[in-house]
């Protein structure tokens, strides 16, 4: 049987992921700058943007400039309306020179706020579509279907959100997501493990759970992001370990992912081994 497909029952396989999830709290790990790459609007610009979006019949979502977009490798289709927000404006003033001194003295630069047409939302742009993961032993759309889980359309206004699960069991991956594939095993583990539906973990143990979900799928079919995936896991814990329980919830849910996707007869297309040697 194919390496990510085996059953968690297997100690040494169960151990080498226990092993994995150790290390994840004590290998550097780095925060993506993708977090940090979108302003971060009030709630009453977000609000003004979603009612914009509802007049024209549009889908709301992540909300950048003309140029923002052309950087994240999308552009605005020809004919869209910019929305209306309320942006900061610094006045820059000319020095003035003081009479009594020679040398010019700078004023002080005010910010004011004024409503300005030059953001547009996701829908309003056109780009790469979100490809599903696809390895030579391994299918994302075999995965959701096995397992129940469809997909939606990314309409969070936070365009630093990589993805989200919904209560319903649907999950949506953010277009310009740097890590789609990282991104998917961390939102189908919040679906597995139903977080949505459980007030009883905390929202730091929730993040940990599906991250190291992540993390191990990521590892199994040799994917890059683990240096990321072990950031994410970092920032959440603490400098605190992962619980007993929740590190057999993230193995077992792992391991269904994987097995969820895995092709017939697998074993025979040399499915990477990653970090499970």
């Amino acid at each position: 049987m194919s390496p990510a497909c085996q059953d968690v029952s297997d100690g040494p396989r169960t151990a080498s992921w226990q092993a994995l999830l150790r290390q994840a709290i004590t290998t550097p790990g780095f925060i993506h700058e993708a977090y940090h790459r979108f302003h971060q609007y009030s709630l009453r610009n977000q609000l003004l943007a979603m009612a914009q979006c509802a007049e024209r019949g549009i889908n709301p979502g992540p909300v950048a400039t003309f140029k923002q977009w052309e950087a994240l490798g999308r552009h605005v289709l020809r004919g869209q309306k910019a929305l209306l927000l309320c942006v900061p404006v610094t006045t820059k003033k000319a020095e003035r020179k003081d009479d009594d001194l020679d040398d010019a003295v700078p004023t002080e630069e005010r910010v004011f706020f004024t409503f300005r047409a030059r953001l547009f939302v996701l829908s309003q742009t056109d780009g790469d579509p979100y490809e599903p993961v696809s390895v030579p032993a391994w299918s994302e759309e075999r995965a959701r279907t096995a397992l129940g889980i469809g997909i939606m359309p990314f309409d969070h206004l936070d365009g630093n959100v990589q993805g989200y699960a919904t209560p319903q069991g649907d999950i949506a991956i953010n277009p310009v997501a740097a890590l789609p594939h990282k991104t998917l095993f961390h939102e189908v583990a919040h679906v597995l493990l139903q977080h949505a539906k459980d007030e009883t973990i905390s929202r730091s143990l929730r993040e940990v759970e599906a991250e190291g979900v992540a993390l191990l799928c990521c590892e199994a079919l040799d994917l890059d992001g683990a240096e990321y995936a072990r950031g994410y896991l970092q920032h959440w814990l603490r400098n605190d370990e992962i619980p007993e329980q929740s590190a057999q919830r993230i193995i077992t849910t792992a391991q269904r992912i994987l097995a969820a996707g895995c092709y017939p007869g697998a074993e025979s297309q040399g499915m990477p081994n990653g970090a499970f040697r």
